[in-house]
């Protein structure tokens, strides 16, 4: 009953009809829960993908992916969860492997085009990031060292009041070094696609020498990151990281130095983490199949996203199959983006070009037009 109002709620929206930006809702997939037609909640599957066709929310989490099922028990402290961007907490080499009551301390993003145009090679490429790499796991363990250092005083809430695993059994004078360890550190990246050019003049979506060249840097970067876990006695993960700024900061520190190169800095940004350039054309099916291979590497978040020109509201069933195509390729975390207008003056909602095919309204003032360019923001006009 929960579930399914707040879906309607979210389908309502705001006053007269508007879309609200939060809460940011994810909705489990789980096959024997609501994934099959014969399963018990399979209707809330159907409600959640009405539902985002016309809001945009809820993404989709997918329990059934092999990185995300190794957890499961069937309790709800073994289901994976993730914040609306990707973040994802669950492995813990110090307790309870689970999302609850534990987060994310600190994560140091690698700019991966940058090392790339730096390279002479793939050898020196590799060399390159190995250093890096180091250099993240230091500076990641030292903010731990500074971070526990604190006490549970100086984060009442956090700390006092049990929304931290354990941390409500210490005194308020406790440093916070042991109760930390619950948490992640982690190594995030951007624009391997750009990198991806830089080193062979193709991006993995267009090549399967790029492609798998593409999967040797993650499964490189995964590699440091468990072998740092191990060292340090720390849960060290990897991170697809969710570029909002940084995608256009790597960019331009990047340009500064060796100016406007096509297909690597003649945009306005990286492409975000592992993904296929929006602009690249490429099939649904084909991306979705192409990017999940790195979702099982990036074990601290991760997300696919699809975009749709159209109304998505018009054929639930493509959107379902879209949604399924996801989970059957082992996405763990998805999300489908597409526009969402608004006439102001009649309350129509769906594709308005110049104006509004219901009241005719052509004041831009008056159509909201709203585009999802990250995992929280939306554009509107």
């Amino acid at each position: 009953m929960l579930t399914k109002n707040l879906l309607l709620a979210t389908q309502a929206g705001l006053g007269a009809g508007e879309t609200a930006i939060f809460p940011i809702i994810v909705f489990k997939v789980k096959d024997g829960i609501n994934y099959q037609k014969e399963d018990p909640n399979y209707d809330l599957f159907r409600l959640a993908i009405e539902t985002t066709s016309k809001r945009l929310f809820p993404n989709f989490v997918f329990i059934d992916a092999p990185f995300n099922l190794a957890y499961y028990d069937g309790t709800p402290h073994s289901e994976v969860a993730t914040m609306g961007c990707r973040t994802r907490v669950m492995g813990n080499i110090h307790g309870r492997e689970q999302t609850i009551g534990r987060g994310n301390l600190s994560f140091t993003s690698i700019n991966l085009p940058l090392l790339g145009l730096e390279s002479n090679t793939i050898e020196s490429f590799f060399y390159k990031l190995n250093e890096t790499i180091d250099l993240v796991i230091e500076q990641l363990l030292e903010r731990y060292h500074y971070q526990g250092k604190k006490k549970v005083a100086n984060f009442k809430f956090l700390y006092g009041q049990g929304v931290w695993q354990g941390g409500e059994e210490l005194q308020m004078d406790a440093q916070l070094d042991e109760l930390l360890k619950q948490g992640t550190l982690s190594i995030g990246f951007v624009g391997l696609a750009e990198c991806l050019v830089s080193l062979l003049g193709f991006h993995h979506g267009e090549s399967e020498k790029a492609y798998e060249l593409g999967l040797r840097i993650v499964q490189f970067m995964r590699q440091k990151a468990d072998q740092a876990m191990e060292k340090y006695q720390l849960n060290y993960s990897l991170l697809a990281t969710p570029a909002e700024s940084f995608a256009g900061k790597a960019l331009r520190a990047t340009r500064k130095k060796f100016g406007i190169i096509r297909g690597v800095t003649d945009r306005d940004y990286f492409t975000n983490s592992f993904h296929i350039p929006v602009y690249y054309p490429i099939s649904i099916y084909e991306k979705i199949k192409r990017e999940a291979p790195f979702h099982s590497l990036t074990n601290a978040g991760h997300i696919t996203y699809v975009e749709l020109d159209g109304d998505a509201s018009k054929n639930m069933d493509a959107m379902e199959k879209i949604v399924r195509t996801m989970k059957e390729s082992g996405i763990g975390y998805g999300s489908i983006n597409h526009p969402v207008d608004r006439c102001i003056s009649c309350g129509y909602k769906g594709i308005i070009d110049n104006e509004c095919p219901k009241c005719g309204e052509k004041e831009e003032t008056k159509i909201e037009r709203i585009r999802r360019i990250t995992g929280y923001r939306v554009t509107r006009s």
